[in-house]
């Protein structure tokens, strides 16, 4: 019998979460996702020194202000990470807009054209890169543009079904929903145990994905933020779902049967939900306590390793440039 892991394939598009380049060519997924904290560790790793060495020679070249030009490197690499990506992947690769933008429309949307044309520059076209952006009021309307413009998105940091709503009314290309980290919520609030198939970021999942099936909208489902493979299990089936390589690892060491979970073959249609509104969305976040928890904490972690990133950048070119 196949593993587990190739069970998945034939139902689920398979992504890596990772900015490892050597676990991507082992894994082989369809798509990568990267996220601040995952570029700041493929940093750190000396293995990719040739693509940081070539960004500090590029800002050593570039005039204005020190953290502009930090930023601008930061940029750079998270192009030059995804491009090599890109040149492993058949398929997509996810670059985050900087989360300290979050909040942002206009900053978000300039910042998302600039790496599309940072892609194509390298050519590598915008049909093969998703922006990544939080499910900030202000990250949907800038995608809802970025959509417009025939720049696809991933809307991540996504906890509940007024941001799956608003995404969707946006015509958003694909939502990132959180699942680890609403199970971690819960159990930190007292409850549980929970198994594969009461797991409430499975839970929240599921009722994602067959909302949007029985509306019929188009917007991709990808599950993500895994704690175990149960939770994997527990949505197979569904559009796509990105995994860490650890955890891609122990599917593809895992035996025995995987049951198709999620099909909007037996969904039936519905209409669709209410338009949500600024005021609509901003109160229905507010009463989930979760969603509003996890997502400023989302936001806030992503913010303090791009921090942490810029500070080592900024090191190594005061370094480079006193050599």
């Amino acid at each position: 019998m196949p593993s587990k892991l190739d069970q998945l394939r034939a139902m689920t598009v398979v992504v890596a979460d990772t900015g490892d380049l050597d676990a991507v060519r082992r894994l082989k997924p369809q798509d990568c996702t990267t996220n601040p904290t995952l570029l700041l560790k493929a940093v750190e790793n000396p293995a990719y020194s040739h693509l940081i060495d070539e960004a500090l020679n590029w800002g050593r070249g570039q005039s204005g202000a020190a953290d502009h030009v930090t930023a601008a490197i930061c940029d750079r690499l998270a192009v030059a990470f995804g491009g090599e990506l890109a040149g492993i992947v058949p398929g997509r690769v996810s670059t985050e807009v900087d989360a300290d933008l979050s909040f942002d429309t206009e900053a978000t949307l300039a910042k998302a054209r600039a790496l599309i044309r940072a892609y194509e520059e390298r050519g590598i076209g915008r049909e093969r890169i998703l922006i990544k952006i939080a499910s900030t009021w202000e990250g949907i309307r800038a995608a809802e543009v970025l959509q417009r413009e025939g720049i696809d998105c991933n809307l991540t940091l996504l906890f509940c079904q007024a941001q799956a709503q608003a995404c969707a009314e946006a015509g958003v290309f694909l939502i990132s929903p959180f699942v680890g980290r609403i199970l971690d919520w819960h159990v930190k609030a007292g409850g549980g145990p929970y198994t594969g198939e009461t797991d409430p970021g499975v839970v929240s999942v599921r009722k994602i994905y067959a909302a949007y099936k029985a509306q019929g909208v188009k917007t991709v489902v990808m599950g993500a933020s895994f704690r175990n493979i149960g939770e994997i299990e527990a949505l197979a089936g569904c559009d796509r779902l990105t995994i860490s390589p650890v955890l891609l690892d122990e599917l593809a060491k895992a035996e025995g049967e995987l049951p198709r979970k999620l099909t909007n073959e037996n969904v039936a249609r519905a209409p669709a939900a209410p338009v949500l509104d600024e005021k609509a969305f901003r109160f229905a976040l507010n009463e989930d306590a979760m969603a509003t928890e996890k997502l400023s904490e989302g936001i806030r972690a992503f913010v303090k390793d791009l921090r942490s990133l810029r500070a080592l950048v900024a090191k190594r070119l005061e370094t480079a440039k006193a050599a």
